[in-house]
C-alpha cells in the first residue's frame, strides 16, 4: 500500500507539471474553454487536479492500492493531451 501511495504522489507531481505547462503555453485551444476555467488565472483547474490527486491518495491509503493503475492511466492520458497541445499537433 505504501508503494501505491508513493507512485500516485509522484505521478501527481508529473500531472501538476504538465497542467502548468499547458496553462502557460497560451495555446489558442485554451480560448475555447468555458469562462470559469479562466477564473483565478487557471488556478481553479489546478485545484481540481489537486482534488483528483487527493481522492486517489486517500482511496489508496484506505485499501485500494490498485487505484495506482487507474491513476497511471489518467496520467498517461494527461501526458498525451499535453504533448499534443505543447507540440502544436492540435
Amino acid at each position: 500500500m505504501t508503494m501505491a501511495i508513493a507512485i500516485i504522489f509522484l505521478l501527481g507531481i508529473g500531472n501538476f507539471a504538465l497542467h502548468k505547462a499547458v496553462l502557460e503555453s497560451r495555446h489558442p485551444l485554451l480560448g475555447h474553454v468555458p469562462w470559469f476555467v479562466h477564473m483565478l488565472g487557471g488556478r481553479l483547474t489546478l485545484v481540481t487536479e489537486f482534488l483528483v490527486l487527493l481522492a486517489a491518495l486517500m482511496l489508496a491509503a484506505n485499501g485500494w492500492p490498485g487505484l495506482a493503475w487507474a491513476y497511471l492511466i489518467y496520467t498517461a492520458l494527461n501526458a498525451l493531451a499535453a504533448w499534443l497541445i505543447l507540440t502544436g499537433r492540435i
